[in-house]
């Protein structure tokens, strides 16, 4: 089995396993104790946390603090809905971002959509335009999750300042490979994209800057947010974020050359979303014509993801290639594919090699 959906989740990383073991079965099997209690294995588990948070932030800006959540939805949903005034936000966002529109006009507050570029970038002058002083927040991520594109989040500060708005920034597909622009009030990142456990991520909130709780009851986190922390997956996080702090350089170096690999093996496949303003482990093709179900049936043994999120059994095509300027018939033929860090080129060229065959076998 060839695995290309690093988008989805990536595979774990053998650091942070072995940071996750040691409070799993800990030394002398007492690697159980939560980290919110007073005694010798709380204080323990507390520094195991610490230490994780000192990790993560480092690869975020300074001037701010970090908040442990289950993930980024977590992360985002705190954000907005614990601001205030109008949200703005762009077509091409994560559905944790686009699915908070009904709650946030539940609570007399609008939620405005603003379109994007043709190649997949937030238009800076449709949120110009969009904004205003009743703004109280603006969510643009830095990287799609779908098609890789890069937001300019640097020309988006000074919107949000210009109308005294917070600035929210899912950083989710950014954290651990790219630099995560500063100027931002909140940052929401997610463990398992950077080769680190699922049901663990952090909400990055600027110095001063008031966001009421999501949840509610022990107030663990900076009272921001309640339950118990898992110090096993804060310190599977925490050797993640070190390890990609440590091979950012190295790591993008080699998904450059898959992905300059992929482009010659798909040569025929058109690029959805600009090839120049993105993250290169993202790739979105599309092939006029392509039955992507059969082709997923035609090559099973490769792991990847359909363009459209009829795959997923949603019957609607994806709202990210739409905002492109798709049709439905372009968005149904496209496929996802993600690599990094463990991916070979061995198995890349076959996996690609297999796709493009299957698709050629449809008589495209």
């Amino acid at each position: 089995m060839i695995y290309l959906d690093y988008q989805a989740t990536t595979p774990l990383a053998p650091e942070a396993r072995d940071a996750m073991m040691q409070w799993l079965d800990g030394p002398d099997g007492l690697g159980f104790g939560n980290p919110h209690s007073a005694h010798r294995m709380g204080r323990q588990a507390a520094a195991a946390v610490d230490l994780a948070r000192d990790r993560v932030a480092k690869l975020l800006p300074s001037g701010g603090k970090v908040i442990f959540t289950s993930g980024a939805t977590e992360a985002i949903n705190t954000a907005i809905k614990g601001t205030s005034g109008d949200v703005l936000t762009c077509a091409s966002e994560h559905a944790a971002v686009l699915d908070c529109a009904a709650p946030v006009e539940a609570s007399a507050r609008a939620f405005d959509i603003a379109d994007v570029r043709e190649d997949g970038q937030a238009s800076l002058d449709n949120l110009r335009t969009a904004a205003s002083k009743k703004t109280g927040l603006i969510a643009a991520m830095v990287v799609n999750n779908e098609i890789g594109v890069i937001n300019p989040i640097a020309n988006i500060v000074p919107i949000a300042r210009e109308n005294g708005a917070l600035l929210l920034t899912d950083a989710v597909q950014a954290f651990g490979r790219i630099v995560i622009p500063g100027g931002v009030d909140f940052i929401a990142v997610s463990a398992h994209k950077i080769h680190g456990p699922k049901g663990i991520g952090a909400l990055w909130v600027r110095d001063g800057v008031d966001v009421a709780p999501l949840l509610h009851g022990g107030g663990q986190e900076s009272d921001l947010r309640s339950g118990t922390l898992s110090p096993a997956l804060c310190a599977g996080f925490g050797a993640a974020a070190e390890v990609a702090a440590e091979r950012m350089d190295e790591d993008a170096e080699h998904i450059q050359a898959l992905w300059n690999r992929a482009r010659e093996i798909l040569g025929k496949w058109t690029v959805n979303g600009s090839e120049t303003a993105r993250w290169q482990g993202n790739l979105n093709v599309r092939r006029d014509g392509l039955d992507v179900n059969r082709l997923m049936s035609d090559v099973r043994d490769v792991c990847f993801s359909a363009g459209s999120a009829c795959a997923s059994g949603s019957g609607r095509t994806s709202h990210v290639l739409r905002a492109l300027g798709l049709s439905d018939a372009e968005a149904k033929s496209s496929i996802r594919l993600g690599f990094g860090r463990y991916t070979e080129m061995e198995e890349l060229e076959e996996a690609l090699g297999k796709i493009d065959a299957a698709a050629e076998a449809q008589g495209l």
